[in-house]
């Protein structure tokens, strides 16, 4: 008998503490974040940062493997087109950053000398130069994939501007994109396992930019090989444990930047069954996911994090899009992007010179939701 009333009231103890729990879940308050928006004082403020960079040769993180003596070359003697701005992938979402903003801001500042770098750097023979680089012996997988994958956003970018400019600089760029295109499609049935880190090397993310890009200019072949790749490597995921997420040196989330990839090459209704497997946290109307911290802005590494609010934040509105039940992502986006934007226009090199990408790509992402 006193095992039985002892049982009783650790069950109702227990209802107890669970009702109080769902009490708790539902007076939940969640903050509204202001709407950040990309207007033509903060697209001039952003510009700033590649114009910068673009034409500066020095600090330079090549990343190359040298072969021989005769490989000891200058950065712009290595890569005419992209060597500025710290690294070559740097070098080329600075350029897209620079077009991107172009595009959507006529009025622009200094749109005369963005215009003319641009026409400057991205030239038949520059273009030349640059896809002889990855012909070398020792190079040959040069900047994968992250690299590939700001490159086939750059060509997109262009591919949509309905502009003479962007005629000229397409058909320039044209050698270059169709040897990463190549290169994607020879290098992903080679992949047997997705790279899951928060940085560079990211199958997740190499696939998204290159799945845009294919999906943008109608490349069936690369867009059908990534949708199965995509599903090979990720389909049958369950429970990415985000709680982990961010670490020390992260500018993606392995977690959303997968999420984002299965957005675009699930059907809706795919996609929210697999959600619910893969990250079934999100449907809570109180998700949150805290802002990465950064400590010090002059490290190179620890200003990673302010990469992966941005990118966190085009993450999220990709997988809020069009499904109703995940429209609260979109304020858990705005929040990442409020956090660090204003910050990361500064006299810091270690982060100027490739944060402004992620900033501009994360403010265009709130124009799907609108």
């Amino acid at each position: 008998m006193k095992k039985l009333i002892l049982v009783i009231t650790v069950l109702f103890l227990a209802a107890c503490g669970n009702s109080d729990k769902n009490k708790d879940n539902m007076n939940t308050i969640v903050e509204i974040e202001e709407i950040p928006k990309l207007d033509l004082v903060e697209a001039n403020r952003l510009a700033q940062l590649p114009l910068h960079c673009l034409d500066v040769e020095y600090p330079n993180k090549l990343n190359q493997v040298l072969g021989e003596e005769n490989d000891l070359q200058s950065p712009i003697e290595l890569h005419p087109a992209f060597y500025g701005c710290f690294d070559w992938h740097s070098a080329v979402h600075g350029h897209w950053s620079l077009l991107s903003l172009l595009k959507q801001f006529p009025n622009l500042d200094n749109r005369e000398i963005i215009i003319e770098m641009l026409k400057t750097n991205i030239t038949k023979e520059k273009i030349k130069a640059e896809v002889e680089y990855f012909y070398g012996k020792h190079n040959t997988s040069y900047e994968r994939t992250y690299g590939w994958a700001w490159l086939l956003k750059f060509a997109e970018e262009l591919y949509t501007w309905d502009n003479p400019l962007a005629r000229e600089l397409e058909v320039n760029l044209q050698p270059l994109t169709d040897l990463l295109v190549d290169k994607y499609i020879e290098f992903l049935p080679k992949l047997n396992y997705p790279i899951r880190v928060g940085e560079h090397t990211n199958t997740a993310f190499g696939l998204t930019f290159a799945y845009d890009y294919a999906n943008t200019v109608g490349h069936v072949e690369l867009k059908h090989m990534i949708e199965q790749r995509a599903r090979d490597f990720y389909f049958n995921d369950t429970n990415c444990p985000i709680s982990w997420e961010p670490s020390g040196f992260d500018f993606l989330s392995p977690c959303l930047e997968e999420a984002a990839i299965m957005k675009r090459i699930l059907t809706k209704e795919e996609f929210k069954v697999w959600v619910k497997q893969f990250l079934p946290q999100l449907l809570d109307k109180n998700f949150n996911v805290e802002t990465g911290k950064v400590s010090d802005r002059t490290d190179g590494k620890l200003v990673h994090l302010d990469g992966v609010n941005f990118s966190r934040a085009w993450s999220l509105n990709v997988i809020a899009q069009d499904i109703s039940e995940l429209d609260h992502l979109k304020n858990v986006a705005n929040k990442h992007i409020n956090y660090s934007l204003p910050s990361i226009v500064d006299d810091n090199y270690e982060g100027g010179h490739w944060l402004g990408s992620f900033a501009i790509f994360a403010l265009n992402s709130i124009q799907l939701n609108e």
